[in-house]
């Protein structure tokens, strides 16, 4: 009977290309080893189960290689890498700095660099776990590291950085593994379930790679430990029951009672979640991952990120559409609060099921807070009641501010069954306040050689930059200008006269402007009330308003039942 090795040494990479998730160190390493410009130090850090040992080993068997490969790799067949594969090169020196992290560990191994190489081109000592290192070995250790044999090829491996002094680490070229993605990951158990025979579900490999948290050796132990759990068939179920996980489907399940507004039923689901081993905390994170993740799927460009197998995403791509991007980020607050609040309350599970509570009824809150929102446009554009307009020679109609209640009850009729004619006879009722106060403006670059037509439209281009107000506009729209040298005229409506004629330093802003634009000094500045369709200077604001009823009927019913009042 042959004596079993674990996944994580059977099938541990041998060459550069078999290693995976860190293409950025093996691509670098080969080109130092192809180019001739190999460092004579080494640093690898990162978290465990990563490759750092192992991209140790497969650069100190490369470099000492006979017959290196044009891909750069081992040739697996002179003596330097027979010996190597055999467990027996004398090239190759590691330490243990966990276990011999004293100043005569070190004194050995400084000792062994003046022994020249007895096959190949150098002598490699690869220092594991090297932030173990005492503080006196660290400083016996600097002149070595720093000036070494030429023969002599330092690799240093580390998860903790921080530890290492500065001293050690301006020494040598800096190589930070990163974590394995879980698609990786996941990729590889594939390739060996399949070579060892080991029926599997794709969802079940995947749980595996997200339990392992990026590190390599981590999954291959736990794919070894649920082969024999599940007697080698490695299904969805037997992998969450063994390693305890919180299935992804019960928060879609939470999902659908959070959006239904069924807090009975959510607070039975957590409460079986608790029934199941799980405490409160950990069903708390779970959601905010799940949350997390329903953000992210409602972008396409953002859903590539999900690290979460196919069948998932699916999902996760199907229910980001039932739900709106403002309830997401607000239920991620809520949990985020009581996340910070749970260790430091005395009930903590009441604490999560209020939270469940309230993501339950925050759909009605994001509504309203939306009718709120619209209420406030009301308030800014207001409504003013149009009175007779009486016309006379060269005097505009006229219209006077009055405070007036709305017809609402009118409004509330049109819009339960919408009907456009009903919608704008209640609208014709009504009137708009035009003036707003703004900011003294400066006097902008006018453009050379435009005519008085283009100056005009110049003129209130950078106007409605400066004033963002549709009734502005209105009454700039509805006003013009002439041009009879040495004259200008300005036919202004009423609504224009109080924010630019009776002001006078806009209406000198208004002089200059014209007299530089013209290129006439002398220029003589005279304003012409003008009759006017009031009704013309109501209908891009009334359409506003027309259609943001249109679009949320409800609107009107939360006024009525405010008994909103608008001045």
């Amino acid at each position: 009977m042959d004596k079993y090795v674990v996944s994580a040494r059977k099938y541990r990479p041998s060459t550069f290309e078999s290693v995976i998730g860190q293409s950025h160190i093996t691509k670098t390493l080969r080109n130092a080893i192809k180019n001739n410009t190999l460092a004579h130090s080494f640093l690898f850090c990162g978290p465990r189960g990563v490759g750092k040992t192992t991209c140790a080993r497969i650069l100190a068997k490369t470099i000492n290689c006979h017959n290196i490969t044009p891909e750069i790799e081992a040739c697996n067949e002179c003596s330097s890498c027979i010996s190597f594969n055999q467990g027996t090169n004398l090239n190759i020196f590691e330490l243990d700095a966990a276990s011999n992290n004293s100043v005569d560990d070190i004194r050995t191994l400084i000792e062994q660099t003046r022994i020249p190489p007895q096959d190949g081109k150098y002598r490699i000592f690869i220092v594991d776990e090297v932030h173990m290192l005492s503080t006196a070995a660290f400083n016996a250790f600097l002149k070595t590291l720093e000036e070494p044999p030429a023969h002599a090829v330092f690799i240093l491996a580390t998860t903790e950085k921080h530890k290492i002094l500065p001293t050690i680490l301006s020494r040598c070229q800096k190589f930070d593994f990163k974590r394995i993605e879980i698609k990786h990951i996941t990729e590889q158990l594939e390739r060996i379930a399949k070579k060892e025979n080991i029926r599997y579900e794709p969802e079940a490999l995947h749980i595996i790679a997200q339990k392992a948290d990026g590190g390599m050796r981590d999954a291959l132990s736990i794919f070894d430990q649920l082969a024999n759990f599940t007697e080698r068939n490695l299904t969805y179920n037997a992998v969450i029951e063994n390693l305890h996980v919180l299935d992804y489907t019960v928060f879609f399940e939470l999902t659908e009672y959070l959006l239904s507004q069924n807090h009975t039923q959510a607070l039975l689901l957590f409460h079986q979640t608790l029934q199941n081993g799980f405490d409160a905390h950990h069903f708390l994170i779970g959601l905010m991952a799940h949350l997390r993740d329903l953000l992210l799927a409602q972008s396409e460009a953002s859903a590539k990120i999900l690290e979460v197998s196919e069948q998932a995403q699916k999902k996760y791509l199907e229910t980001a559409q039932k739900v709106n991007t403002e309830y997401i980020l607000n239920a991620l607050n809520i949990c985020a609060q009581t996340e910070a609040q749970y260790k430091n309350s005395a009930q903590p599970r009441m604490l999560v099921e209020l939270a469940i509570i309230k993501l339950c009824y925050l759909k009605n809150a994001v509504e309203t807070a939306k009718l709120l929102q619209n209420i406030d446009q009301l308030k800014s554009i207001g409504f003013e009641e149009k009175k007779n307009l009486t016309q006379t020679d060269n005097t505009a109609s006229t219209v006077t501010k009055s405070s007036t209640r709305v017809d609402f009850k009118s409004l509330k009729d049109a819009t339960i069954n919408p009907n456009p004619e009903q919608i704008k006879e209640v609208f014709s009722k009504t009137t708009l306040n035009s003036h707003k106060k703004n900011t003294t403006l400066e006097l902008p670059d006018i453009p050379s050689n435009l005519t008085l037509e283009q100056l005009w439209e110049s003129f209130k281009q950078f106007i409605y930059q400066k004033y963002n107000s549709e009734n502005l506009k209105s009454a700039m729209d509805s006003s013009k200008i002439e041009y009879k040298e040495p004259v200008l005229t300005l036919w202004y409506i009423h609504a224009l006269k109080k924010w630019l004629i009776d002001d006078d330093e806009k209406f000198k802003l208004f002089e200059a402007y014209f007299r530089k634009g013209l290129n006439n000094p002398s220029l003589t500045i005279n304003s012409e009330k003008i009759n006017i369709n009031t009704e013309e200077v109501l209908t891009s604001t009334k359409q506003k308003i027309q259609n943001m009823i249109q679009k949320n009927p409800d609107l009107v019913h939360f006024i009525t039942a405010l008994d909103f009042q608008i001045e």
